[in-house]
């Protein structure tokens, strides 16, 4: 079991969520077999991944802000029956042949081919998708510096051989443009994928910390055992 601490924005990341995370899994009786590795130390491999997209010519600077990319094509996550995800912010390629400059302040992006990405899921079945279409190239940095989650998960699990990946349905459409970017990397076999349904408090909205849903450790002070909150979470998911 291994335990990958994605702190790869700055900004959001704040040591006491990571100390949370820590003794939750503890008290759920989770252990890793190694220590945890966290993306805001893999500065140097995600270079070392971005130097040689960029010597192939695949990566170019981009000064877009949301607000200028905000009117891009939306299309929703290709799901099973109910199950749904928010609308996508598409990239329409402004920069990609402008030969902006890299510098600090504009993100980067990778050119991403026009390809049909199909893969099997290892609950939903064939899957289809096409990033291209789907979310245009992909921001592999930020124009605050910071590593995106699709650059930093892909590298990841490439770079820690991470052979299946599972994870929450509404994720789904990040598959395709993943098993891509791992193909631009050097990776010969993505890893296999399940997508499983999410714990939802309504038929279209899942839990949210954000919105002060409750979490492990509020049913942890009401009495709850590891052994019930596993219970419960596996007959929720099940349940969708």
């Amino acid at each position: 079991m291994l335990l990958r601490i994605e702190d790869h924005d700055r900004q959001r990341s704040r040591r006491h969520f990571e100390e949370a995370i820590l003794e939750d899994l503890a008290w759920l009786g989770f252990e890793a077999d190694e220590p945890p590795v966290r993306q805001s130390e893999r500065g140097a491999i995600y270079e070392s991944a971005l130097d040689g997209l960029r010597r192939r010519g695949l990566i170019y600077a981009c000064n877009c802000s949301r607000a200028e990319i905000i009117e891009a094509t939306r299309r929703p996550g290709p799901f099973g029956p109910g199950e749904e995800m928010d609308a996508e912010l598409g990239y329409p390629g402004t920069c990609a042949d402008r030969g902006l400059a890299e510098r600090s302040g504009v993100g980067l992006r990778v050119r991403l081919e026009p390809s049909v990405e199909r893969f099997v899921d290892l609950r939903l079945g064939p899957q289809e998708q096409r990033p291209s279409a789907q979310c245009g190239d992909l921001l592999v940095r930020d124009r605050d510096g910071n590593w995106t989650y699709q650059f930093a998960a892909t590298v990841d699990d490439y770079v820690q051989g991470v052979t299946l990946v599972i994870r929450g349905v509404d994720l789904l459409a990040s598959t395709g443009r993943q098993i891509q970017l791992a193909r631009l990397l050097g990776r010969a076999e993505p890893p296999a994928f399940l997508h499983h349904p999410l714990i939802m408090k309504s038929p279209s909205q899942k839990l949210s910390k954000a919105d002060g849903d409750t979490g492990i450790r509020e049913l942890r002070a009401r009495g709850w055992t590891p052994a019930q909150v596993i219970e419960h979470a596996m007959a929720l998911v099940g349940s969708g």
